[in-house]
């Protein structure tokens, strides 16, 4: 009897090696996963809100620079460094951007880089997420036309 206790003590404090070992294995992958989708869900709130920002400083007869120093100053605030030039595409109707009742469609694009890759990973499998948003914006009716 006092053998046969002797191998089974053999095992003893394994289940938490065990334990340790799975956690680990669902723990980091759980814990990339909300760092990336976090990341992304971030440049997904500034290009709303750029387009949003950018089409209403264009429909109420701003210039094309305020609204691409808005859309960098957007993006800065949730953490990336994007051109405003590169990011914003507007187009208008036929009567131009300030006319009254004229319709300003604002598009904002970027590129989310997935966080924590290796050069060598990223040179074989595209790690970027793209992220867009349009907004369009109506200039006034009761605007003095140019």
């Amino acid at each position: 009897m006092r053998a046969r206790l002797r191998r089974l003590g053999g095992d003893r404090g394994s289940a938490v090696v065990e334990f340790l070992g799975v956690s680990v294995l669902l723990l980091v992958p759980i814990v990339y996963l909300v760092l990336t989708l976090s990341r992304v869900q971030a440049a997904a709130f500034a290009a709303e809100g750029a387009a949003r920002e950018a089409g209403r400083i264009l429909a109420q007869g701003g210039e094309p620079v305020v609204a691409m120093g808005a859309v960098e100053l957007v993006f800065e605030d949730q953490g990336f460094d994007v051109s405003g030039a590169e990011a914003l595409s507007f187009s208008c109707e036929a009567g131009g951007c300030r006319a009254p009742g004229a319709r300003v469609l604002v598009e904002v694009a970027t590129v989310v880089e997935l966080p924590l890759l290796p050069d060598l990973v990223t040179s074989v499998v595209p790690a970027e997420v793209p992220v867009s948003a349009t907004h369009l914006a109506v200039v006034g009716d009761f605007r003095d036309a140019p």
